[in-house]
């Protein structure tokens, strides 16, 4: 008697993964597009719908806040994007490459700017190609890699925190110390007016001419320096080293025996008193060696001689 046998499916094997450069160099195309949908698609469609009339700060600060939302939100999804199943080090490895072409783009532009002629261009392009292979062969090298896994392992593209818990106290004041410098450089950026209007840029490249980067570069820059600052202040003490260094001196700190504030206090007194008394000590001491040394008995140094007695030495050496 006859029996049907379903036939068995062979599991398929797993497709070789994506190597840590070829991905970085995705992500850092869709950075790079996603940059471009930030400061030229969106003025664009803000133009068309608001219109260049609404010149009032509160309408182009929403529109800085709003091309910053969709940077942030670009970013993420391109995150999302690469999944879990991607190599480690993609994330970083693709702001690496992005901010490497961006270099690259200034330093040809910069040889096409100085060099007048078709001959500018040339050497703009050779210069150009050959940072080019040199960044290809950097990132596709070990060393490469390592920097793209090492700074995605610290965790500055990572949301998880380290140890939470542990050295509250030093996280905060570190956290607090770097907002108050970067607020610091922000508010001298804003009130001393070195931000123009509207960044414009001069591409040598293609007939391009004069280029608008920025739109609104007066509100757009110090907002963006803002965020990287919040997270720089937040990602900062959640790096391993760091955080395990902070740890580590909140627990030295809690050893230590403060005095109490009547000891600081009498402390201070016997500081500024001791401080006084040497003070006076070394002036008697100076003002008598100048006057022993000053001797004519002595003769070590040049005699003290009053404004008479100089002007009478004078008359004499004229005479």
């Amino acid at each position: 008697m006859a029996t049907a046998v379903e036939p068995s499916s062979a599991p398929s094997a797993p497709g070789k993964p994506m190597s840590l450069p070829v991905a970085s160099l995705l992500g850092a195309i869709y950075v790079l597009a996603a940059l471009a949908v930030v400061l030229f698609v969106l003025p664009m469609l803000w133009a068309d719908s608001v219109g260049v009339a609404a010149t009032s700060d509160m309408v182009r600060i929403t529109h800085c806040a709003i091309q910053i939302a969709a940077l942030v939100g670009l970013l993420w999804f391109g995150s999302k994007i690469a999944g879990e199943a991607s190599p480690v080090g993609v994330r970083s490895g693709s702001l690496l490459i992005a901010f490497t072409l961006i270099v690259v783009f200034f330093i040809a532009r910069l040889f096409a700017i100085n060099i007048e002629g078709g001959i500018g261009q040339v050497v703009a392009a050779v210069v150009g190609v050959g940072l080019l292979y040199l960044a290809f062969r950097f990132f596709a090298g070990r060393t490469g890699e390592g920097w793209m896994v090492g700074l995605e392992e610290q965790g500055w593209f990572s949301l998880a925190t380290y140890k939470r818990s542990l050295g509250l106290r030093v996280r905060r004041l570190t956290i607090l110390g770097i907002l108050i410098v970067g607020g610091s450089g922000l508010y001298s950026m804003i009130f001393q007016g070195v931000l123009p209007d509207r960044w414009t840029l001069f591409v040598p490249f293609f007939d391009l001419g004069t280029v608008t980067v920025v739109n609104e570069a007066k509100f757009f820059i110090p907002m963006l320096l803002a965020l990287a600052t919040l997270w720089i202040a937040f990602r900062a003490v959640n790096v391993p080293n760091f955080a395990e260094f902070l740890i580590a001196t909140e627990a030295e700190m809690n050893k230590v025996s403060w005095s109490t504030r009547r000891r600081l206090m009498q402390d201070t007194v016997v500081v500024l008193l001791t401080t006084l008394i040497m003070t006076l000590f070394l002036l008697v001491v100076d003002l008598f060696w100048g006057w022993l040394l000053s001797r004519n008995t002595v003769g070590v140094l040049p005699s003290r001689a009053t404004g008479q007695e100089k002007g009478a030495q004078v008359k004499e050496a004229k005479w």
